[in-house]
């Protein structure tokens, strides 16, 4: 919801829709990664032997991008249920602030930018969409069929943007921007800045 929120204008873009959707379903969104998240846990030596080699980096950081979101999100759920109150953009900032990792979400956003970029590199391959369709069967029986649709899907969502550059440094800034927020405004609202970044939370993060 939030990221639909924040990106309404690129989800309406006839040029950005599909890797805004894109980015919302596989990277954002509220969805059950399950499956994947347990392909993740053995995937890049298996990609390694399976994988086009103009892959392979880019798997290793979507491996760690799962890594680092899932504990970040672990951590957030326990700061946000601790009480057992409703949960409210108000609860939402405190639960981010008591969860600090500055750093850790700052490299989240770097590695989701990363994935963009080198999802754009591969585009420009021509032979590597059909080395990608071929290894359907095999990563099929590997395990790794989660894995394959992301790549499939995002090959063909980035090579029908034709550039990523506006695209991608649109969501490195509003990402920012938003974790900015998160860490420096006070519930209280006590500044024009401040009031104005609380209203920003409370929009995207009501209910």
């Amino acid at each position: 919801m939030r990221f639909r929120r924040s990106y309404a204008d690129l989800l309406a873009h006839p040029r950005y829709t599909g890797a805004a959707q894109f980015f919302l379903d596989h990277l954002y969104g509220p969805g059950d990664f399950s499956r994947r998240d347990a392909q993740f846990a053995r995937v890049v030596p298996t990609v390694v032997r399976l994988f086009p080699n103009d892959v392979v980096s880019t798997v290793a950081k979507l491996a760690e991008l799962h890594a680092l979101s899932e504990d970040l999100d672990t951590r957030m759920a326990e700061e946000l249920f601790a009480d057992g109150c409703p949960i409210s953009p108000e609860a939402y900032l405190q639960a981010w602030q008591k969860t600090g990792m500055r750093e850790q979400r700052e490299m989240q956003i770097e590695l989701t930018i990363q994935i963009g970029a080198e999802l754009e590199r591969l585009t420009r391959k021509p032979l590597l969409r059909q080395a990608l369709r071929m290894m359907r069967g095999p990563a099929g029986a590997a395990g790794l069929t989660e894995l394959q649709s992301f790549l499939e899907v995002g090959f063909d969502t980035f090579r029908a943007m034709k550039g990523a550059d506006e695209f991608l440094s649109t969501v490195d800034r509003r990402e920012r921007t938003l974790c900015d927020a998160l860490f420096e405004t006070s519930i209280l609202g006590r500044s024009a800045k401040e009031n104005s970044d609380l209203a920003q939370i409370r929009r995207y993060f009501s209910a």
